[in-house]
């Protein structure tokens, strides 16, 4: 997420109150999670065993909960709670905005493009040409929409993120100021839940199909020709590289990639990243041809059992 201009590192201390190590003008461009920071970010981290990640990624700034040797080039925001202030921030940067229409006044949809009665469409969203979106489908603040996209009943892009600590009072809620980016000659069915990204963009590119009742995690980013079917969960930043196909009801674990051209069948579970090009079913899932034929090896166990009593 970048600001709308450039802050000094004092600024932004200001905006939540804390210690910092640097020049007082360093300059601050953005604030990113780990995995998408870049130069000019602010990062943060809030676990020792994250604290060298963080000090030598990309971030120009680090928002941490220790006193650090500060690596050269760096600055450092010294905090209590970083996620607290890393909330703090996003929500300086990148307030609630409510509604009082249902298709904001600073939308911009393009030519030919038709909106179903019922549908709402927040600040800032902009959808392209010759768009066809459904009765009840919610756009929320911010999202990009593409040209010759097609969106059915009931689906919400840009709703926030499942993503909380847990505190001894309660899970609190790290903020979400990122947004849903939709790409040309997408189609999206009916009832799917797409999430945005927490500091960056969930993101469905060209030529992409998705069926009913979908959901997508934060910060995901599927691939261009992926055909995804029915009931399928994609947890927060995943990697779906282009032409994959999941098959209904497959389930993926947050931050692994799926390889280009890789097809997951029904049911299966992803709890690491997978090759492309190669077809895998079961969970946690391996290669189709492997796991059958291990099923069809445990189908003779009691055969293999009576033989044995025999003996």
């Amino acid at each position: 997420m970048k600001f709308p201009k450039a802050h000094t590192l004092k600024e932004i201390s200001e905006i939540i109150q804390c210690e910092y190590v640097g020049d007082d003008v360093f300059p601050v461009f953005g604030m990113n999670e780990i995995h998408i920071v870049e130069e000019g970010d602010i990062v943060f981290v809030d676990h020792p065993k994250y604290y060298d990640k963080a000090l030598q990624s990309k971030a120009s700034v680090v928002l941490i909960n220790k006193k650090v040797d500060c690596p050269k080039g760096k600055a450092l925001l010294i905090s209590d709670d970083p996620f607290r202030d890393f909330n703090k921030l996003t929500r300086h940067f990148k307030p609630f905005q409510s509604a009082n229409t249902s298709i904001s006044d600073t939308a911009q949809i393009g030519e030919g493009t038709i909106i179903q009665p019922n549908v709402f469409i927040g600040n800032n969203v902009r959808i392209g040409k010759h768009c066809v979106i459904h009765p009840n489908v919610t756009i929320y603040d911010n999202c990009i929409i593409g040209n010759n996209v097609t969106i059915h009943a009931g689906t919400v892009l840009g709703a926030d993120a499942f993503y909380y600590k847990n505190r001894p009072e309660g899970f609190d809620k790290l903020l979400s100021g990122g947004r849903v980016v939709i790409e040309n000659n997408v189609d999206i069915g009916a009832s799917c839940t797409i999430d945005r990204g927490v500091t960056g963009d969930t993101t469905i590119k060209e030529g992409s199909k998705l069926d009913n009742q979908i959901q997508v995690g934060h910060d995901t980013v599927i691939g261009k020709k992926c055909l995804i079917a029915s009931h399928v969960g994609i947890a927060g930043c995943v990697v779906v590289e282009d032409e994959v196909t999941l098959w209904g009801q497959v389930g993926v674990t947050s931050g692994v990639t799926i390889g280009k051209k890789a097809v997951l069948l029904a049911q299966s579970g992803v709890g690491k990243s997978l090759l492309g090009g190669k077809a895998y079913f079961g969970s946690p899932a391996e290669e189709a041809r492997d796991k059958l034929k291990q099923m069809a090896h445990v189908k003779k166990i009691p055969e293999i059992l009576e033989k044995l009593k025999k003996n």
